[in-house]
């Protein structure tokens, strides 16, 4: 079944996560999406490539990453809501663009399908070795969000979460996938409509408006469109509330600290977790991703057998839940941590849970991915 709406494909589909993704920016209202062909994101372009130019959007190749993402910059200050997809290389070459958004405050979906690395790595295989590189890959502080996809089903929803999180706190947000959820095929509900929250706008004539001047909640200046008559110096200079560039340092260090904290502020309001079995659970397993699949089988099977363990699923990644996990971590034994890396999220988790209970972690470092026998058996040499 097909609504009216030709960017809203209504109904149940057996869709690959990566068609799943591109369907949530077109039922977001994505006008543009800008992208370098790279293993495993590329269906996404495919997909749009086909798909935009239908209901009125545009679809481009840039000459690489870097390029890709300015365009989606460029047109998100016409207006337009936009958006690129790449993998673990693709984001490294972004990283100045990612900087520039954050200081320019410009909504923008990025979509990381996550690939063995390091360096070229492993292009067809799964890795979760990008957590830290969305977070801290550009210089200097400021804050992003995001989201954490384990099925095709969420790849459209949180795909359309993600415009809408982007315009309501001007920031990139990212949608963090893995090889393994940008490739699977499952049954998608796409429903006949999605909510779309709406940018924030400018309600003062040309002449009285400041560019930089933040109020509300979140703490974000209005967002004109360029040539609506609003004079708006797009500057990544550090600047004062009306777009002049400034060494002065109070000036600097308020804004920076708008910046950081219009998100960390926010991070128990934008915290989504699955949870499961925790209302007694001595040890739980965290896991993000396809990881988490494993992790929720094995839990139950461990339930089964008599283990008091429970399930927990972050989905929003950034801003990273402190005061959630501090709390329960003093209600249980320990924290298994199963993620496709050396250790990344466990690190987060050893320093949210600040000593109040044991972290284990169980890593691979990407290409296999976890079992849930193996989770099991871990499980069963802590839990005992």
């Amino acid at each position: 079944m097909q609504t009216n709406n030709e960017r809203i494909q209504a109904g149940a589909h057996f869709w690959q996560g990566d068609v799943a993704c591109a369907e949530g920016a077109l039922a977001a209202g994505c006008r543009l999406f800008a992208g370098y062909p790279i293993t495993p994101a590329t269906e996404i372009s495919e997909h749009l490539a086909r798909r935009l130019p239908r209901v009125g959007g545009v679809f481009v190749q840039g000459v690489d990453e870097y390029d890709s993402l300015c365009m989606v910059l460029g047109a998100a200050w016409g207006g337009w809501r936009a958006m690129t997809a790449t993998s673990g290389n693709g984001i490294s070459v972004m990283q100045e663009g990612i900087g520039y958004a954050a200081m320019t405050e410009t909504p923008c979906v990025i979509v990381d399908v996550q690939r063995t690395g390091p360096a070229a790595g492993i292009a067809t295989k799964p890795m979760q070795g990008d957590f830290y590189q969305i977070r801290y890959g550009s210089h200097s502080d400021y804050s992003i969000i995001a989201l954490a996809p384990a099925s095709p089903q969420e790849m459209f929803d949180l795909t359309v979460d993600a415009f809408n999180l982007a315009e309501v706190y001007r920031t990139p947000v990212f949608v963090l996938a893995d090889e393994m959820v940008g490739h699977m095929r499952e049954r998608v509900v796409v429903p006949e409509s999605v909510t779309i929250v709406d940018r924030k706008r400018p309600l003062v004539p040309p002449e009285e408006f400041v560019p930089w001047r933040a109020d509300g909640n979140p703490p974000v200046p209005p967002m004109p469109t360029l040539g609506d008559g609003y004079r708006m110096p797009v500057i990544s200079l550090g600047h004062t509330e009306r777009g002049t560039a400034t060494g002065k340092a109070e000036v600097h260090q308020q804004f920076v600290r708008r910046l950081w904290n219009k998100i960390e502020d926010d991070a128990e309001k934008l915290r989504r977790v699955e949870e499961a079995f925790l209302e007694d659970a001595e040890w739980v397993v965290i896991s993000y991703g396809s990881p988490a699949r494993a992790a929720r089988s094995s839990v139950q099977q461990a339930r089964d057998r008599g283990l008091k363990v429970g399930f927990l699923r972050l989905i929003t990644l950034w801003p990273f839940p402190d005061a959630y996990l501090r709390a329960l971590a003093a209600s249980v034994e320990g924290f298994l941590v199963c993620e496709m890396s050396m250790g990344k999220l466990v690190r987060e988790v050893e320093r949210a849970s600040a000593g109040k209970c044991a972290v284990d972690l169980f890593s691979k470092p990407g290409v296999e991915p976890h079992l849930p026998q193996e989770i099991s058996e871990r499980l069963e040499k802590l839990a005992r």
